[in-house]
């Protein structure tokens, strides 16, 4: 958890483009276009829905990467500044479950694409006989699928995270021609006719208005934990401009990858009679001669590699940083992913939560809500209230000027936070239970929850901190941990589970408080 040294900071401008092709040319962004089409809007509402959840994915998650870009600072250790030293941790262990919970997702749906590789190889694998209950959630082919995915994808966990732009060079190359070649494939097939591209929207008025804002708000809100912890990969950066780059490519490749979902569902509405939502559905329908189970494999292999990056960059790598920050004694990163791959694949079960848990689902898709008023917060704190000057050695010391006081709380995060989230609260509970009568106004302002959510925290923050300011963290300069921590090298990756990590430095902050204004 200490800040970067220069040896380490290999992230430059490809390194964060390619590192976006990792997340974002993937099966679940695939599938967003079409699943918006048929809410009952248009593809062209699709394409722009899609293009505007990027813009505002892009903004907040460049604006909060400066600190890490600046100070090579992770998000735990970043928060502290905002949240204050110990409510950060709320910030951290909030992050932290919706890591945990979506790696075993995204592990599930990693399953299919082993499914669809063994199914290439040996066709008897599709009808496999199944010897578990219906209570499992799988079947015996699918945890065979399952359990294999998990394997390929464990040693890949294992990666430093500074040396992960090289799998996501790999990825780069690999993965845009396999989903632009299967898009043209499956357009020529149906003759360039496409039924979604022709099918007016079903809904007018103001109906269409809030299904378009709601769309946009849970297509924005599935990438709302990177605009918050994208300090974890941005203290990488060789300087301080390299993760300027995510502006453009955040909302482009999030849009050309949406598009050609829509354009292979349309496709295969004209070939297939279903609109296949996902690339391994249209896979399958390969599976038929020797040459089609040969492009099967090649190209669910591309997909799974596809998973594999996704799940180590978004939701691996958070996971680990989170419960090193919580547990410095007894976790490092390395250690850290171990541990999610045991708790977020087998603990949580995610398929039977996939196949049945929809309420579940519900709940988690909504908790984001707490994603959208800590990115404005650390948005609103280190540019408009403390104008890029942090103590970064304040930053480990628990009696620091970041303590704000005997609790070690910023009362004005926690305020801007809760009074955020509170008028939303009833319609989380409608997700979880249907049942709950909920005002149309309440619907309304859930439907808009992220952007709400985000600027509404910024300017509660700033507004508080305008009358109410805490002067001590209020210093005239940057201080930066550089000149205390690397006289001996200290790797956060693979050093031991003693808590030098974070101690390095809190030890060196400690001894230099003095010379802090506040401290």
């Amino acid at each position: 958890m200490d800040p970067v040294p220069p040896e380490r900071r290999t992230w430059g401008r490809g390194a964060f483009v390619a590192y976006w092709v990792s997340d974002l040319v993937t099966i679940s962004t695939w599938s967003t276009g079409s699943a918006i089409v048929t809410l009952g809007l248009s593809a062209t509402d699709a394409v722009l829905i899609t293009l505007v959840a990027g813009i505002c994915n892009a903004v907040p998650t460049v604006f909060n990467g400066a600190i890490g870009a600046d100070l090579h600072v992770p998000f735990p250790i970043a928060s502290r500044a905002s949240h204050g030293y110990w409510f950060s941790y709320f910030a951290v262990v909030s992050r932290g479950i919706l890591a945990m919970f979506w790696f075993g997702v995204h592990t599930g749906y990693g399953g299919t694409c082993v499914s669809a590789m063994l199914t290439a190889i040996w066709p008897s694998f599709k009808t496999l006989p199944n010897h578990l209950p219906a209570s499992a959630g799988l079947s015996t082919a699918g945890m065979i699928s399952y359990f294999l995915y998990w394997l390929i994808q464990a040693p890949m966990l294992l990666i430093p995270t500074h040396k992960l732009q090289y799998l996501f060079w790999v990825k780069t190359v690999l993965m845009p021609p396999v989903a632009i070649g299967m898009t043209i494939w499956v357009a020529l097939k149906a003759g360039g006719n496409g039924a979604f591209f022709n099918q007016q929207p079903k809904v007018h008025g103001s109906e269409r208005v809030w299904l378009w804002l709601s769309s946009m708000t849970s297509v924005t809100g599935g990438y709302s934990t990177l605009a918050v912890n994208i300090s974890d990969f941005s203290r990488f950066s060789k300087d301080r401009h390299a993760h300027y780059w995510q502006i453009p490519t955040i909302p482009l490749l999030k849009t050309l990858t949406a598009l050609m979902g829509i354009i292979s569902a349309s496709a295969a509405q004209q070939i297939w009679g279903t609109p296949y939502w996902t690339p391994i559905q249209i896979i399958d329908k390969w599976q038929g001669t020797p040459g089609g189970r040969a492009a099967a494999f090649f190209c669910a292999a591309i997909w799974l590699l596809s998973q594999v990056s996704v799940n180590v960059s978004a939701n691996a790598v958070s996971f680990a940083n989170d419960v090193t920050t919580i547990a410095p004694k007894w976790f490092n990163v390395r250690r850290g992913t171990i541990l999610v791959s045991i708790v977020g694949s087998w603990a949580l079960c995610p398929w039977i939560i996939v196949s049945s848990g929809k309420t579940f689902l519900n709940f988690m898709s909504a908790y984001a809500i707490f994603m959208a008023p800590m990115a404005g917060i650390l948005f609103a704190d280190y540019w408009l209230v403390k104008h890029r000057k942090y103590d970064v050695p304040a930053l480990y010391d628990p009696r620091g000027i970041y303590r704000y006081g005997k609790y070690g709380s910023n009362w004005r995060a926690v305020a801007a936070i809760f009074i955020t989230i509170i008028p939303l609260l009833p319609a989380l509970a409608n997700k979880v239970n249907p049942n709950i009568r909920l005002q149309q106004g309440l619907k309304n302002l859930f439907t808009i929850n992220w952007l709400y959510g985000f600027f509404l925290s910024i300017f509660l923050y700033y507004t508080l901190n305008l009358f109410f300011p805490d002067k001590p963290s209020l210093i005239p300069k940057v201080i930066t941990g550089f000149e205390y921590v690397h006289g001996v090298e200290v790797d956060a990756e693979t050093s031991s589970s003693d808590g030098k990590g974070e101690d390095s430095v809190k030890g060196k902050a400690e001894a230099k408080s003095a010379e802090v204004p506040g401290a």
